[in-house]
């Protein structure tokens, strides 16, 4: 497979996860970090600062929105929920080292 094409496929994929990210409100960042290390939020990061590296000028709200598709704020606002003990504590437990 040549460069390009991967790097097609790749934004391909990226794309799908953005969109199935958008449609799954219903799962808090808390339970992607608490499932798999990282939430909207890393990837939001991740963009910022690859666009940075790009000499880009990125910042952190304008990436959020990227990837929640509306400003932060208000996602959290409609969809975000409190913890609960559990998955404070699992949290916690995952991230010892951070």
């Amino acid at each position: 497979m040549d460069a390009q094409t991967r790097l097609e496929l790749e934004a391909a994929a990226f794309r799908s996860l953005v969109g199935h990210l958008r449609e799954r409100t219903d799962v808090q960042n808390i339970d992607l970090m608490n499932l798999s290390g990282f939430c909207r939020n890393c990837l939001s990061r991740w963009y910022q600062e690859a666009a940075n590296e790009k000499g880009i000028d990125m910042d952190k709200d304008a990436a959020r929105e990227l990837v929640y598709g509306m400003p932060f704020g208000e996602w959290r606002d409609k969809y975000q929920t409190e913890a609960t003990p559990e998955q404070k504590s699992q949290f916690a437990e995952a991230n010892k080292g951070h």
